[in-house]
Formats: structure tokens, C-alpha cells, sequence
């Protein structure tokens, strides 16, 4: 398996004012859509044996795919990449309907690892485009999750990547305008977004429930609660991950005086703690606890010993993994299969969708 990028000793315990700190965020790390997704290619690698193809990175970190590579997974841009007739996940940002029937024709064996909250805005999309409504997607064009959804109402969706793209949108009906969003934004700028659509187009209407995943807000509210007291905001996530660089986005926003996102705890540079009493942490949605845990061994070596936790929300939510999935060899229904690596109690009073 592949190791954890290390530089244990490579910050030096230098003295600062005050007395030296951790500000641990929570929630933090890996939401329940992800986790369904890692497992998802675990399990199908244990099922039908390597190579599994999957389209796309199956989360946005780049230590979770480097593992799953270890394991004989691997990773293509599009399905004509795939042998045919072989095992295809789709990733945890979804797919459109076009790259569904692409695999299809090719004849490989799709298992779908969307999150489910992805796949309800795309199900949103695809009912406003039947009711004739333009859709609003708010979110990063060129972004997986924006292409999938985008894909499903092609000639219903206009993508709005920022408040300032506002003044430039145009519509056929005033009327009959609704507005979607990206899971992975941040909070504050799209209800921003929205605030501006509504001025130009009072008669918008919300979707039938936040589109915006609670893992995403959750962790969001606790960097603010964090950033207020920290003057250093260290997040881990990757850069390809919209939720993580919103982490950093938000910290400065709230307080911070500089947050700086890493992959690897070895990627922390000396001067970013000089002068530093009190560490801000936390990681992006698809980041592996065991990368929080490497950043805090190396923050202890720095003099950050103390770490405090900052909690602002429980998160107990679980997603049964894909149906082709939920058994192993045996026949039997795997451990896994309706809630991740959560317990069998958490599991069996979890939200069993899909």
C-alpha cells in the first residue's frame, strides 16, 4: 500500500506568545457519500477482482486514489478508455445521462457510486426540465458534478459560476426560472447568487430542499467557529476539491489571518508557523482521517501538543452502498452495505437511500 508522504521532524518547536495550540474543527474528513464511494471500488475490487475502471477520480484526493490504484483500481477520463464488457464505478460526483449510455453501448458493467444528494438535485433537474422551467445551476463549470447535472436538461441548464455572472444571464420566461446548485459550495456566496437572481428575477423559485450537502455546510460552520481564534487555518484536501478550497476561502473570510490547504502534512511550511500561537485544523469531505492525524503527530513535534476540539454538529448519516454491491461472495449481505465503515447499530437507524 502506498505510504504517507512523511518529513517527521521538519518543523522545529520554536517560541511563540502565548501558549501553543490545536483548534480541531468538527466535523471534518470524509462525508457519507464518499465513504459509500471508496468502499463501492473496495468492494467491487473484492468482488469481481482487478482491474476495476472508474471514470473520473472516484473522490477528489489524491491519497485516496493513489491507495485504490495500489489495490488494481484504475482511473480513465472517459468510458471509450474501458475494455468492453468490463466493470465500470461511476464517481461519487455523478454522471450524465450521456456518459450512462456511452458505457451501456460499449457494454461494460456500470456501478454507480453518485452520491445520493447528488443524485437528487439531478432528479430535481430532470422534473423542472419536464414542468418547462429554465434552471439556474449555480456551481464550477467544467466541474464533474456541474457536467452530469448540466447533462441531464442540456437544453434547460445555464450554468451561473459566481454573483458576478449574474448580470449577464438571460431567460426566455421570467416566469418560469428555478435555481440548482453544485453539493459542494459555499454557503455564503450562493445564497449571494441567489440573492442577486432574485433581484432580477423576483419570481425564481428554490429548489424543493437545500441542495447544498449538509457534510459541506457542516464543515464550513465549524471553520468559521475555528477561524474566529486561530491565526494559522491549516486545511487538508486536495486542490481538485471545490469543498476544501471553500475551506480555505471561508476561514479568511472569518477571522483567519492566513489558512493555507495542504494534501500531505509535509507539504506545512516552518514560516507559516512563526509567530503562531493558536493552529486552526480541519480537512475537506473526501479527506481520510488518517491525514488530519499525520498534520497533528507534526504540529506535536512543532509545540502543538494541546489540541482542543471544536465541534458544531453530530453527523450520523449513512448511504447503503450500490446495489450490486450489498453482498459478498458468499451471498451474503456484507457488513458494509447499509452504512459504510460506521457500526452495525449506526447502521441499522441510518438513511438507507438508494
Amino acid at each position: 500500500m502506498p505510504r504517507i508522504p512523511s518529513r517527521r521532524g521538519h518543523l522545529k518547536n520554536n517560541p511563540v506568545p502565548g501558549e501553543k495550540k490545536v483548534l480541531l474543527a468538527a466535523p471534518r474528513g470524509y462525508c457519507a457519500g464518499v465513504d459509500r464511494a471508496v468502499i463501492a471500488v473496495e468492494k467491487a475490487l473484492e468482488h469481481y477482482g482487478a482491474p476495476i475502471y472508474v471514470r473520473k477520480q472516484i473522490v477528489h484526493n489524491i491519497h485516496v486514489v493513489t491507495e485504490l490504484e495500489a489495490l488494481g483500481a484504475i482511473f480513465v477520463e472517459e468510458v471509450d478508455e474501458v475494455p468492453e464488457g468490463s466493470h465500470l464505478v461511476f464517481s461519487a460526483h455523478g454522471v450524465s445521462p450521456a456518459v450512462v449510455n456511452a458505457a451501456a453501448d460499449r457494454g461494460l458493467q456500470a456501478i454507480d457510486a453518485t452520491c445520493p444528494l447528488v443524485t437528487k438535485v439531478h432528479r430535481e433537474a430532470v422534473r423542472f426540465a419536464r414542468d418547462d422551467f429554465e434552471i439556474l445551476l449555480i456551481g464550477h463549470e467544467g466541474h464533474e458534478e456541474v457536467e452530469g447535472t448540466a447533462g441531464e436538461a442540456p437544453d434547460h441548464v445555464t450554468i451561473v459560476n459566481s454573483p458576478d455572472d449574474v448580470d449577464n444571464i438571460e431567460v426566455k420566461d421570467p416566469d418560469k426560472v428555478v435555481w440548482l446548485s453544485q453539493t459542494t459550495l459555499s454557503v455564503d456566496e450562493t445564497m449571494e447568487t441567489v440573492r442577486r437572481l432574485r433581484q432580477k428575477f423576483p419570481k425564481l423559485q428554490d429548489p424543493p430542499s437545500d441542495d447544498i450537502c449538509y457534510a459541506t455546510q457542516n464543515r464550513q460552520v465549524a471553520i468559521k467557529k475555528v477561524a474566529r481564534d486561530a491565526e494559522l487555518v491549516i486545511v487538508v484536501g486536495s486542490a481538485n476539491s471545490s469543498n476544501s478550497v471553500r475551506l480555505v476561502e471561508v476561514a479568511l473570510e472569518y477571522g483567519a489571518k492566513a489558512a493555507y490547504r495542504v494534501d500531505y502534512a509535509s507539504e506545512v511550511k516552518q514560516e507559516w508557523l512563526d509567530g503562531v500561537a493558536t493552529v486552526g485544523v480541519t480537512s475537506g469531505a473526501s479527506v481520510p482521517d488518517e491525514l488530519v492525524q499525520e498534520l497533528l503527530r507534526d504540529l506535536a513535534d512543532a509545540g502543538y501538543g494541546t489540541v482542543q476540539e471544536v465541534k458544531t454538529a453530530e453527523e450520523d448519516l449513512v448511504f447503503s452502498l450500490p446495489k450490486e454491491l450489498r453482498t459478498g461472495r458468499s451471498g451474503k449481505q456484507d457488513p458494509r452495505a447499509l452504512g459504510g465503515r460506521t457500526t452495525t447499530a449506526a447502521a441499522d437507524s441510518a438513511c438507507n437511500t438508494q
